[in-house]
Parts: structure tokens; C-alpha cells; sequence
């Protein structure tokens, strides 16, 4: 049976080419076929979310074929396959999560304001796809604080030491063994604590610090010990950092090959699809790519 391929959704623009590349590199550490997407939007046509193969008749889409130029011939290339499909790209996308292990774009297609950190196709993709979305921004973006420190490639998670989500730390424990890379998992925790006692009265309880930290990074090891021991190679670092996770996140992500984060999970009184408040800042300021990985499918 062959890999479900990776799938780059291009259209042209300069952060689509960059999430080409992206993916390009993806499917050849995966051993999996590349296929190109552009999903070009007709107006005219009624029914503009549903997915359609292109027409026959259709002319050659001129931004598939700048991809062919970009990437036929080069070194190690895996199989390539090129698709236009007819709808609105914010429906057709997520659909293609359904037969891909990975989908990969640009933070702006070509229709985006300039202004805008993350285009409505991204967040679309990254909120509703069946399989890990990567969203890979435009160079330069700065970050704030010391990020990983110790050089050479390293993937980025980050963990709630409350719930942690075992898809997201599946997925990154793999990635950081696909790439050779330093696992470095973030967990933070809230700080300072405080607590209400009257009406507009906060008082500041009495918690050590340190046994909060301490007991944040013991809970995190207990859930990285399975996976360690399915990656032995990867050498996975918890660091318990306080206050904001997004913050934390977004740091790290400075120099980082990739930063992982999960996607909520539908809860009963929000049965809808959505993303966190960490999720969809690191999207919005990460320096490196972002993968934003679903959860599970509730069992039967």
C-alpha cells in the first residue's frame, strides 16, 4: 500500500512557493509523494465549496506550471503529482486533510491583505483539516526572548501539564527523529497564582514556586517516558516555564525547524471545530513553520 502523499497547497504567491519548499523537503524525510494543489476560485460558478477536478478543457494552470519549472529535475525529488481543483479555497483545503498525512501552505496566499499575519485559508486549514496542518510564514518575523539557546536543529512542543495530548507529542517525537533534531517540550505553568477572597479583592496565596515548577516538569517527564522510549535516539528536553504558554511558544520558536501544537478538542457544549488561544497565537507570531495537529477521532 502506498504512503498517503504529502499535499502543498500553492498559489503562486511568494509564502506558498516557501511552503512548496517546505514540503518538497517533508515528503522526501517521509519516503512519500509530493501532490501540488491549486485550488483556483471561480465566482461564477453556484456551488464554489465543493470540490471539482478541473475540466478537461481547461487551459495549463499557469501556477502549476511555474511549480514544475521550480522543482522538476532537482536531487532526490519524489514523486510528484499536480492538481487544480475549482472551489473556495478556505472548504476545499481542509478537505484534502482527508487522504493526506500531511498539508502544508503559505501564512498569505496571493488574495490576502499584506497586513494580515495569517490568511483566512491557513486558519481554515489549520482549524478544520483531518491531518497535521503545517502553516509556513514569511522570513523575518521577530520574536521576543532567548528561544533554544543550545544550537542545531530542534522541534519545538509544547504540553499542558493538565491534559496532554498524546497525538501532538506523537507527532513531534517523530519529527524531531525524521529531522536528527533536539526535542525541546515546553510546559507552563500559571504564575503568579492568585486567588479571590472578597469582591474585587485579590490576594496572593502563599505557593512555593519552585514546588510548583518541580512538580509541572515530574508530571511532563511522566508523559514523555512512552515516547522516549519508541524514539530513543531523540533527546527530548522538559523545561516548566511560568506564565504564558503562547509566549513561551513563540520564544522558542526562533531558529526552530518547527513548533508543535494541538488543535482542541470538540468538548460537549462546543461540538464545532475550533482552536485555542496558544494554537492561534503561536500561529499568528511564530518565527518558524507551525504544525497544528488534530486530535484523535473519539473512539467507538
Amino acid at each position: 500500500m502506498s504512503a498517503a502523499p504529502v499535499i502543498a497547497a500553492v498559489d503562486g504567491s511568494a509564502d506558498s512557493l516557501r511552503a512548496l519548499d517546505w514540503a518538497l523537503d517533508a515528503a522526501r524525510r517521509r519516503a512519500a509523494p509530493l501532490r501540488v494543489v491549486h485550488v483556483r476560485q471561480y465566482a461564477a460558478w453556484g456551488q464554489a465549496d465543493v470540490l471539482v477536478a478541473a475540466p478537461p478543457e481547461a487551459e495549463g494552470d499557469p501556477v502549476l506550471d511555474e511549480v514544475r519549472t521550480r522543482i522538476e529535475g532537482g536531487p532526490g525529488r519524489p514523486a510528484v503529482e499536480y492538481i487544480a481543483l475549482e472551489g473556495v479555497p478556505g472548504a476545499v483545503l481542509p478537505e484534502l486533510g482527508s487522504e493526506a498525512q500531511l498539508l502544508v501552505l503559505g501564512s498569505r496566499g496571493r488574495g490576502g491583505f499584506a497586513s494580515l499575519l495569517l490568511g483566512s485559508n491557513g486558519l481554515a486549514a489549520a482549524r478544520d483539516a483531518e491531518c497535521p496542518v503545517v502553516v509556513v510564514p514569511p522570513p523575518g518575523r521577530e520574536t521576543h526572548g532567548e528561544g533554544g539557546a543550545e544550537p542545531g536543529p530542534r522541534v519545538v512542543v509544547g504540553v499542558h501539564a493538565d491534559s496532554p495530548d498524546e497525538d501532538v507529542l506523537a507527532f513531534a517525537f517523530a519529527e524531531a527523529a525524521l529531522r536528527d533534531a533536539r526535542l525541546q517540550v515546553i510546559a507552563a505553568y500559571p504564575w503568579p497564582v492568585q486567588t479571590w477572597s472578597a469582591p474585587g479583592q485579590v490576594v496572593q496565596p502563599v505557593v512555593d514556586q519552585d514546588a510548583v515548577a518541580d512538580e509541572t516538569r515530574t508530571l511532563t517527564e511522566g508523559f514523555l517516558a512512552p515516547h522516549r522510549s519508541r524514539h530513543p535516539d531523540v533527546r527530548a528536553d522538559a523545561e516548566a516555564l511560568p506564565g504564558d504558554a503562547a509566549g513561551h511558544l513563540v520564544a522558542a520558536s526562533k531558529d526552530a525547524e518547527l513548533v508543535v501544537v494541538g488543535r482542541h478538542r470538540r468538548r460537549l457544549l462546543a461540538p464545532a471545530r475550533m482552536m485555542g488561544s496558544v494554537t492561534q497565537a503561536v500561529l499568528l507570531h511564530a518565527a518558524s513553520p507551525v504544525a497544528v495537529v488534530p486530535p484523535a477521532p473519539p473512539k467507538e
